[in-house]
């Protein structure tokens, strides 16, 4: 294998097909290059000598930190979430959401000690409420966490918001925002100086320093 392909670890999704889409208008990869219809998880340009592996989001710095990949993309949510030892190179600019706390409308939205919070961020969510004085129980929920406070499993939840529909939907409003997420370009701390170069020219192409 060409000891100068650049490897990039993509989250499945629509931040994948952003990233291509941006890697092709700025000539850093070809069209097509990645479909995630066909099933399969590595995928290789080798005119341009890249290779991208779709995986899960959250596992993305992880690829990253340990070497299995040479770049990531990922939210800012994900990267303060792992407190993974990585480079983080630019910010995209896109992927842009925010993570929030939020708690049934109308309900009791005051913070209170010993609070239940249910969310795929319990780092963030503990450090978050520490940093105000408050100790919260967290609940690690991966999917519907909207249903948490409504069926009485938690107090309130932390978890992303793009539009806030879903939340409008299910009897629940944003109390706080936590942090303002968008995607951002990290890298692997340990990387040859052969590819130290190409990711150098990665960044420079995507307007970065």
């Amino acid at each position: 294998m060409n000891e100068n392909i650049i490897t990039v670890a993509l989250p499945k999704g629509r931040l994948a097909d952003e990233t291509i889409e941006l890697f092709v208008s700025k000539g850093i990869t070809q069209e097509g290059v990645v479909d995630e219809e066909s099933r399969k998880l590595v995928f290789l340009d080798e005119k341009h000598g890249m290779r991208y592996m779709l995986v899960r989001n959250m596992d993305v710095p992880t690829y990253v930190e340990h070497g299995a990949a040479d770049l990531g993309i990922v939210g800012l949510d994900i990267v303060k979430e792992t407190a993974a030892d990585v480079y983080e190179f630019m910010d995209l600019g896109f992927g842009a959401c925010r993570l929030c706390v939020a708690g049934i409308k109308d309900g009791n939205s005051r913070y209170r000690h010993d609070m239940v919070v249910a969310t795929k961020y319990p780092k963030m969510t503990k450090d978050f409420f520490a940093k105000k004085g408050i100790f919260v129980e967290t609940i690690k929920l991966y999917g519907s966490i909207e249903l948490a406070p409504i069926v009485g499993l938690s107090d309130m939840i932390v978890d992303l918001v793009s539009t806030g529909q879903t939340l409008r939907k299910n009897g629940l409003e944003v109390i706080e925002t936590m942090l303002e997420s968008t995607a951002r370009l990290i890298g692997n701390k340990s990387m040859t100086r052969l590819k130290h170069e190409r990711v150098k020219e990665i960044i420079k192409r995507l307007g970065g320093i």
